[in-house]
């Protein structure tokens, strides 16, 4: 499967799901609102959210990828999925033990990651509860993430990126499924959250069955962690690990911050922070996931040039799709948060403040997606350590431009401190994969992406002028019902994103028509 083609699936899979996402989202400002329970409830969705990229997105995936696919090339199919049973039974046992630890020690967690709480008896109470209910999710979602990396390295992208789907699907349908049973609307969707991850591993064990994967746990863990192959597994996977425990700590640093700031902050920032996660997680993961196996087994067949090639063309397509949707967030961040969230207890000041942290968080979009596609270089040469040492520095770097910048500027503050250390990252990056010879931008690549950068700038002009034009013609148009929002909002991105593919194939850079006609083609078996 070409990398174009397993980014489409993978993104459209992912987009779907960001969809849902957002839905979901919706249905938790109404019943959750920004305050109190909402802030309590975020802690405790984040919580298991907070390790899995160490247990399984994060160190786990990108050590063992790498490995698998390589093994599928050398070894056999047989012998990879061997391998893939022993690794997923000595993960499963360390994380299980992990949740056990972290249910006995709750308490002290919950204070740590939002001492804000400490002078509400309340509300760390609740957070406590909460945080018990969605925790065992982190082991249910590691198996996951195992399940996913092993369809993904056979070619099989929709599966994985689907399953996500089936978490929002169940948060939304427990607020009204278990409402005459539990009367406590985040009662109801904690409880959804490990129920989710169950039927997450349910639906991808039925993609593996069709693929003949039958993967059986082993009960020997202990001697298997003496073996060659799960040794050096862990020997990758330990700096991995520690980057990741980085990313981690980055993240509580911000939820520390954040909780001092005020109540609400929390929950802006999260909504914020879920837009931008939209086009982030359909292009920046749809990359990284896809680019990952094919750098990995063309590297290992020693086609330097192609893998070269390869990961130019994830840079540009990164770039093609995250500098028009970074664009749009900037020009259209009150109008979106509006209509997606100003619903219930979600009023107009709490669509202000998350706006203001939505433009912010927008600008590093393009940056985040670069940084996505840019790592994998790194991991299909099996090198987990360097990606460390420059978490290291984003790490320190995040947490100083936080502290100057959160007394001035509050939640909005905070949210420059990402930003900021996304260009921190970027540059560690290049430079890093430039000085050991392994890719550097070429001159046709800036072009393209400076060409790219000028077609995004065309499209936001013409998207602010749209903007004004609703507010010359209707007045207060964000006063009007959802639909005719949502309808307006919709016409006016639609027109831009048109100018935006002109712009593109006029300059060169790629006719998205001709390419979309191909697919459509392609399904309809007519050329």
């Amino acid at each position: 499967m070409s990398l174009l083609k397993s980014i489409a699936t993978f993104g459209g899979w992912t987009l779907i799901s960001r969809i849902t996402g957002f839905l979901r989202d919706v249905v938790l400002a109404n019943y959750l609102g920004a305050g109190i329970v909402s802030d309590a409830f975020f802690v405790a969705l984040k919580l298991p959210n907070l390790f899995r990229s160490l247990f399984a997105e994060g160190a786990f995936t990108s050590a063992f990828v790498p490995i698998f696919s390589q093994k599928l090339v050398g070894e056999g199919k047989k012998q990879a999925i061997k391998f893939a049973a022993q690794a997923i039974s000595v993960l499963a046992l360390f994380v299980g033990i992990f949740v056990l630890l972290m249910e006995v020690f709750m308490p002290a967690v919950v204070m740590v990651l939002a001492p804000g709480f400490v002078d509400d008896a309340g509300k760390i109470e609740l957070a406590v509860f909460l945080s018990r209910i969605t925790f065992p999710f982190l082991l249910l979602v590691s198996i996951v993430s195992f399940q996913s990396g092993v369809l993904n390295s056979l070619g099989k992208f929709a599966a994985p990126a689907s399953a996500p789907v089936i978490l929002n699907l169940t948060m939304i349908a427990s607020v009204f499924v278990l409402m005459p049973f539990i009367s406590t609307p985040a009662y109801r969707i904690a409880i959804a959250v490990p129920t989710a991850g169950v039927l997450e591993i349910l639906w991808l064990h039925f993609f593996l069955k069709r693929q003949d994967v039958f993967i059986k746990p082993q009960s020997d863990v202990f001697a298997l962690v003496k073996t060659e192959e799960i040794k050096t597994l862990f020997k990758r996977i330990a700096p991995g690990v520690f980057g990741a425990g980085i990313y981690q700590i980055n993240m509580m640093v911000d939820t520390i911050l954040v909780s001092l700031v005020g109540t609400g902050a929390i929950s802006w920032l999260y909504y914020a922070n879920r837009l931008q996660q939209l086009p982030l997680g359909v292009v920046g993961a749809a990359i990284g996931v896809a680019l990952l196996p094919i750098l990995s087994k063309q590297l290992k067949a020693e086609e330097i040039g192609e893998a070269k090639q390869t990961q130019d063309k994830a840079i540009e397509y990164g770039a093609i799709l995250s500098m028009p949707a970074a664009v749009a967030l900037i020009v259209l961040a009150e109008p979106i948060v509006n209509v997606l969230f100003q619903h219930g207890k979600f009023g107009v000041f709490e669509t202000e403040m998350t706006a203001k942290a939505v433009v912010v968080y927008a600008i590093s979009l393009p940056v985040y997606v670069m940084v996505k596609a840019l790592t994998p270089n790194f991991f299909a040469r099996c090198d987990t350590k360097t990606p460390v040492k420059y978490s290291a520095v984003v790490l320190v770097a995040n947490l100083v431009f936080a502290l100057l910048l959160m007394k001035p500027f509050g939640h909005v503050g905070i949210a420059s401190a990402a930003t900021l250390s996304a260009f921190v990252s970027l540059y560690q990056y290049v430079r890093g994969l430039k000085k050991r010879g392994f890719w550097c931008f070429s001159k046709e690549l800036k072009k393209r992406i400076a060409k790219i950068c000028l077609s995004s700038l065309i499209m936001g002009i013409f998207l602010y002028i749209e903007k004004y034009c609703l507010t010359l013609f209707f007045g207060d148009w964000l006063g009007f019902s959802l639909i005719v929002k949502f309808i307006l909002l919709a016409i006016i991105g639609t027109l831009a994103l048109l100018l935006f593919l002109i712009m593109i194939k006029i300059s060169g850079v790629m006719d998205a028509f001709m390419w979309l006609k191909s697919i459509y083609c392609k399904r309809r078996k007519k050329c």
